[in-house]
């Protein structure tokens, strides 16, 4: 068995190698769709992206844009800007579910903010590149559910081979879960009111040592949460059922911090609290198994949260299953066949999500002076037959499949 894992990720590795191996001399690309969605106003009909050194210099109809000679032309159905994944372990979590490429949760404790994501991902983890092909160009990634405190989160592009090449932020958020599911994974605690309590000892402490002088020895879980507490990074709440929803908000207002929910399967339960609270939502995979705190889940969800004005995100998520990963704009398909407006789907998926994460000024959008991350579809990426022709990331051609 070993023997032909081993072979199959030899063949895996020289296939995902010529993927990467492919037309990155060119400085200078024009992208030609049919349909252009820059996420920064109206669908473009016969539009053209210019791409000078990984930056967007000009974009608009055919007619405006003049192509250059000498610029590399390539041709699309549907031209958007590259899908952002807005919670994912991918890069954590491998495709072969084995101890060795499964570092998402750490079960030696159930509070580990101290845990960073940046030291254990695997830029050139196979999973990354299906994500990557299917034209999901940046990821929020890190430590997964299942703990009171998993650890913290980070920012990748579904490029380069070292975490260096791939960042885009360090440290984005510190992962948590409210909710039947740790007891599953810890001793203790075993119920909901003791993960709480031990939650709000941790941040009393966290805010006492923010407080202190600064001479005092470091400690590395307290200064994750005195970020968190200061607003420098997000709390990332998974909380499905409408208890542990409230009791994520409850804890917000206590505290102060900046909250990102996760999950929120009974979001529409709850859905003045949140819109109230003026949290976005980072929405369950649309098609997650039901089951446990989940098993309210609904394909309508996404749907009433945007109708309702909540900022809503789409992610791949995480269940325990092989592969650890979902494909984000699939997940938005269900929603826009559920109710969701198709508008509100693809910025959920690009400028939204960039607004959220803090990265907006760099992707997110067609626009001039942003990196250039587009993703290239034969037809609408919201259905199924469609595949992504080309990915392109900072301007370069990452993934190909039959692009012109």
């Amino acid at each position: 068995m070993k023997t032909i894992r081993r072979t199959f990720s030899a063949i895996c590795t020289s296939a995902l190698l010529l993927t990467l191996v492919v037309s990155t001399a060119a400085q200078q690309v024009a992208v030609k769709g049919e349909t252009v969605h820059t996420s920064a106003g109206e669908p473009i009909t016969n539009g053209v992206v210019l791409i000078s050194d990984g930056v967007i210099e000009q974009v608009g109809p055919e007619s405006d844009v003049q192509i250059p000679s000498g610029y590399e032309v390539h041709e699309a159905a549907v031209v958007t800007p590259g899908f952002i994944d807005a919670h994912s372990v991918v890069g954590l979590a491998g495709i072969y579910n084995v101890d060795a490429d499964q570092d998402q949760l750490e079960k030696s404790s159930a509070i580990q903010p101290d845990l960073r994501a940046i030291d254990a991902y695997n830029a050139r983890e196979e999973l990354v590149g299906v994500l990557r092909d299917r034209g999901i160009t940046t990821v929020h990634t890190g430590h997964g559910p299942g703990a009171v405190i998993s650890g913290q989160t980070m920012i990748a592009k579904t490029t380069g081979t070292t975490v260096d090449e791939a960042l885009v932020d360090s440290t984005t958020a510190l992962a948590m879960t409210v909710g039947s599911v740790i007891r599953n994974n810890f001793d203790t605690p075993a119920t909901r009111s003791k993960a709480i309590a031990m939650l709000r000892q941790e941040l009393i402490d966290a805010r006492e040592y923010m407080e202190a002088e600064e001479d005092q020895p470091r400690v590395l879980k307290k200064e994750a949460l005195a970020r968190m507490l200061k607003g420098e990074i997000y709390a990332l709440i998974t909380a499905h059922t409408a208890r542990d929803i409230l009791t994520a908000l409850r804890l917000q207002r206590e505290f102060g911090f900046e909250l990102l929910l996760d999950g929120a399967a009974e979001a529409y339960l709850v859905m003045d609290e949140i819109k109230e609270a003026g949290v976005p939502v980072i929405i369950h995979p649309t098609m997650m198994r039901l089951g446990g705190d989940g098993e309210n889940a609904s394909f309508e969800t996404a749907g009433k949260l945007a109708d309702a004005g909540i900022t809503v995100l789409f992610q791949s998520g995480y269940e325990g299953y092989v592969p650890k990963t979902r494909v984000a704009h699939f997940e938005a398909a269900i929603a826009v066949a559920n109710g969701m407006g198709y508008d509100q789907a693809m910025n959920a998926l690009t400028i939204d999500a960039a607004r959220i994460l803090g990265i907006d000024d760099r992707v997110g959008s067609i626009e001039v002076g942003k990196e250039a991350d587009l993703a290239l579809f034969n037809g609408d990426p919201f259905e199924y037959t469609t595949t992504a022709d080309g990915v392109f990331i900072n301007g370069q051609l990452v993934s190909r499949g039959e692009l012109k």
